[in-house]
């Protein structure tokens, strides 16, 4: 955050030399905000801390500091719950700079798959130490084995734009990136004497399957796999079920030894499911409503309605979207039915395809 929060860390009590009372709020201000990323941290990692109170706080953050949500929300009564918080539509991120704080300040930006024609939604970040909190907290919480993780996702030196690269990033040491490297990979498994995690996009693990053709083998007892979905609307198509198939075909992984892992670009905390026909669900800091969009409320459970997400973690941006996905409500979470027919395909495993089809 500049020279700002560098200067207030020092315990300086004025702004540096020929600035103006202006500028001492502003360095206030953003003192204030810092405290806001580590107050969720703290929430993420140790359950310190409120979670309604965090959301309104961050979500007045975010309408005064972020122009075109301040605009969206004008559209709204101001929320007396966190539930009543207007949730941004994900095309917001590709219509405008959905951020609170000056462009020069990011030290990331995420980009969404898109064509010329649909374009593609960014996602800016001042730091990257809520997103780093969230990922691993989510992915412990999510229960999967502690093994060592194989990524058959680009490392992030080769996608610096990707989210899923700069998590991956987090999760795998550098050798243990196959990306697009199959025939590598099959020699690495078929030695393999410890159990893994293997983690890549349904259309990576499909390309890895198509390459092994009816070669099979069984992984060591424990291993797993954390597949992220998301290739509707793009060359391939996989029912679920026969995905999973595969994955029991040529690694020995039964349904209940793969997990899906539901983000996107336009987040910061992910959900996990395991296995088929479960609901995905996330940690503390982070909700998943499924809503009807004519009343905006919540649907009764076992009803279907759009998921808007509720992400204590995308501080610097909107912590409430509304999603173009469909989902019906249950009792511990939500199970996804599929993407709105009038949305675009866009996610994770469309910017691995557009890789793979080069």
């Amino acid at each position: 955050m500049g020279w700002r929060l560098k200067f207030l860390a020092k315990g300086n009590s004025h702004p540096p030399c020929g600035a103006t009372a202006s500028c001492e709020k502003l360095c206030l201000s953003h003192a204030l905000e810092s405290n806001l990323h580590h107050q969720i941290i703290r929430y993420i990692e140790h359950g310190e801390g409120n979670f309604a109170d965090l959301l309104v706080k961050a979500h007045r953050r975010q309408r005064e500091l972020c122009p075109p949500y301040h605009e969206y929300c004008k559209g709204f009564p101001a929320p007396s719950v966190w539930r009543e918080i207007p949730p941004l539509p994900l095309g917001a991120f590709r219509w405008s700079r959905i951020a609170t704080f000056p462009e020069p300040e990011a030290v990331r930006t995420f980009r969404t798959s898109g064509t010329t024609g649909e374009g593609y939604g960014q996602h800016h970040f001042a730091t990257l130490e809520v997103y780093q909190a969230a990922a691993l907290a989510g992915w412990r919480h999510s229960g999967i084995p502690g093994h060592r993780v194989i990524g058959l996702v680009p490392p992030p030196t080769e996608a610096p734009h990707s989210s899923l690269s700069t998590m991956a990033g987090w999760l795998v040491q550098p050798e243990d990136f196959f990306w697009n490297q199959w025939e590598r990979l099959t020699e690495f498994l078929a030695s393999a004497k410890e159990p893994v995690v293997l983690f890549g996009t349904a259309l990576g693990f499909l390309d890895f399957f198509e390459f092994l053709g009816d070669r099979t083998w069984t992984l060591p007892a424990g291993s797993a796999a954390m597949e992220t979905g998301g290739y509707k609307g793009t060359r391939r198509n996989l029912p679920k079920e026969e995905l999973y198939a595969f994955f029991q075909k040529h690694l020995g992984l039964a349904a209940d030894d793969v997990w899906n892992e539901y983000g996107m670009t336009e987040l910061s905390s992910q959900f996990y499911t395991r296995g088929l026909g479960t609901p995905h669900r996330g940690g503390s800091w982070v909700r998943g409503l499924v809503i009807d969009p004519s009343t905006g409320r919540e649907v009764a459970v076992g009803e279907t309605g759009v998921l808007v997400i509720f992400d204590l973690a995308n501080i610097d941006s909107s912590c409430v979207l509304q999603t173009q996905d469909l989902a019906v409500r249950h009792e511990e979470g939500f199970l996804l039915v599929g993407r709105d027919p009038a949305a675009l395909p866009r996610g994770c495993s469309r910017a691995a395809d557009d890789l793979l089809s080069r």
